[in-house]
């Protein structure tokens, strides 16, 4: 096992693991004193699904990806790669062979290996072992529900531009378990939320695999139509709501030149046309048209079987057990699908959605199957997307706001802004997110957007209320009251006792004890500020400055008013 090796341990899964803490030999160890171990990379199960006693409802788990999300950058365009099919056809032997090319990726890039090299990446481990996405061989069930792995890979293109990419793995369908509703839900959630969806098909794509495609196409076309005014029923239609599915057709046995990659390729291409071609009859044609109008890109990929010890259960992932055709082609196609320059960002309603954007949406369709593995309505699913499209609105135009607030006003800003300019730079920033916000809130119903306006509106007022309150706290003139007054009041003392000393008689009694109290009062007076100034200095410092911009101000204002004279 390479060293980089993590086993991955589902709780649903058998593994022989032990749930208890690591703690010190001595039975009496305070829980506080509790070791906890750093967890390595995992996949980490985003959605669950039940039994047929909750009619296999889906559990959203929102820790679980609000951990992912919070490793991504902000700013940074997601692209999830997922894969479907039907059970045991190596969905999961295969996203851990991604993660060993992503690993590669990210090596080649912080190492200064020398170039030149003839070896292979997928050569420079012994075993692919079951590491990541688990995976192991037999006829039975490995993975239940939706399982995204913990850490996003990032990549950069050449314009500078930097992707986070995430896996996603999803629950064996078409078997004797899964009914047809639970088929179409997990398929139609894995379609919802990746940007590159690959359908992996046994041997050869054949026609009901067109057709569980194109059922779910229906609803997307449906689920992906704007909805703009609720009186007029006025409907747009995006043309092609989803990015890419592409077929990989796994132990494919029609190869004709297996010593030619590249030929074997084209191969695939004019296999997948002559699948998706025009056909006479009505309902297989329908079927292609859905395909073709609900995705941007429809393509097709080829792998030769593994070999045989791959479906033992005891194979371990040994790399020379497998066959080399299918070590070029797993090679090849690795390369494909990660080409940094053609890697697209998940995009819903024409816009390219960040980590936060993703979560929302993904929480919002999750939701929709809580109470069971039916398909929602059309209509759902639509205000479920019009739904988490204004929150990201409000969340992405508060964002804005508060980035250009920061700024000039924000906690750690230290000069003070006069009132009347800090409402001028609150209204150009203001400006500036309710561009934003019309430029996402831009489908659903109007009720809704209007109701994601008022809150955008009431998050922003309750900023700029947190950063008047900010400026006021560093205006040079406000708490010198607390400094000026015992001083005034102590200058004063010492000039009336100077008059008192000068004006009096000596033999007055009066005289000697007005000046005895002056003398007292400003000693105090004295007293205390040193004593302050021994406790405080850092805010007598402060105090200091803030009368020197106190002074600046004044003279400012002064300038300015001389200048409109």
């Amino acid at each position: 096992m390479s060293e980089d090796a993590v086993l991955v341990e589902h709780p649903d899964r058998e593994l022989e693991s032990s749930d208890d803490p690591i703690v010190s030999d001595e039975d009496d160890t305070p829980s506080e004193d509790l070791v906890e171990v750093p967890k390595g990379p995992e996949a980490l199960q985003i959605v669950s699904i039940g039994t047929e006693e909750d009619k296999y409802a889906f559990t959203f788990n929102k820790n679980e990806l609000n951990d992912i999300m919070a490793k991504i950058p902000p700013g940074f365009k997601v692209c999830v790669v997922s894969v479907v099919g039907a059970f045991r056809t190596g969905k999961s032997f295969l996203l851990s062979w991604f993660l060993k090319y992503l690993h590669h990726l990210k090596e080649s890039d912080e190492s200064q290996s020398p170039a030149g090299t003839n070896e292979k990446w997928y050569e420079q481990f012994q075993s692919l072992g079951n590491e990541g996405f688990n995976w192991r061989g037999g006829a039975e069930r490995n993975t239940t529900g939706i399982w995204m792995w913990s850490e996003p890979h990032f990549v950069q293109r050449k314009s500078g531009e930097h992707l986070a990419i995430l896996l996603v793995d999803t629950q064996g369908m078409f078997d004797h378990e899964t009914t047809m509703a639970l088929t179409a839900s997990i398929f139609g959630l894995s379609t919802l939320l990746s940007s590159y969806q690959i359908y992996n098909v046994d041997k050869r794509i054949q026609e009901d695999n067109l057709q569980q495609l194109a059922l779910f196409s229906e609803y997307a076309r449906m689920a992906m139509t704007t909805h703009n005014d609720a009186e007029e029923e006025s409907l747009t239609t995006i043309d092609k709501p989803f990015q890419q599915v592409e077929f990989l057709v796994r132990d494919w046995q029609n190869f004709e030149e297996e010593d030619d990659l590249a030929e074997m390729e084209k191969e695939m291409e004019e296999y997948l046309e002559t699948v998706i071609a025009e056909r006479d009859a009505k309902d297989l044609q329908e079927t292609r048209e859905q395909i073709r109008t609900c995705f941007d890109n429809v393509t097709c990929y080829g792998l030769v079987h593994p070999g045989m010890a791959v479906t033992k259960k005891k194979y371990s992932g040994d790399i020379n057990a497998m066959d080399p055709t299918f070590l070029n082609l797993i090679d090849r196609y690795c390369s494909k699908v990660f080409d940094v320059e053609k890697l697209t960002p998940k995009i819903i309603h024409g816009r390219e959605l960040t980590a936060v954007e993703l979560g929302s949406y993904i929480q919002a369709y999750a939701e929709l199957f809580v109470t069971g593995a039916s398909f929602p309505e059309a209509a759902t699913l639509l205000d479920a997307t019009a739904k988490a499209n204004n929150n990201n609105a409000v969340h992405m135009s508060i964002m804005e706001y508060k980035d250009q607030m920061d700024r000039i006003a924000g906690p750690h800003c230290s000069n003070y802004i006069k009132p009347e300019e800090l409402i001028e730079e609150h209204e150009q920033s203001l400006n500036k997110a309710r561009d934003m916000f019309k430029s996402i809130a831009n489908f659903g119903n109007e009720r809704g957007i209007e109701e994601a306006r008022e809150q955008f509106t009431s998050e922003v007022d309750g900023s700029f209320v947190v950063y008047t309150k900010l400026n006021e706290g560093r205006n040079p003139l406000a708490g010198l009251e607390t400094y000026i007054l015992p001083l005034a009041i102590a200058i004063m003392a010492y000039i009336f006792r100077v008059i008192a000393d000068n004006t009096c008689s000596s033999w007055s009694s009066v005289c000697r004890t007005s000046s005895d109290f002056l003398s007292h009062l400003y000693a105090v007076v004295v007293c205390f500020m040193l004593i302050l100034a021994m406790t405080k200095a850092k805010q007598i410092k402060e105090v200091a400055d803030r009368v020197k911009a106190a002074l600046n101000l004044i003279m400012a204002d002064d300038g300015s008013k001389e200048k409109k004279d």
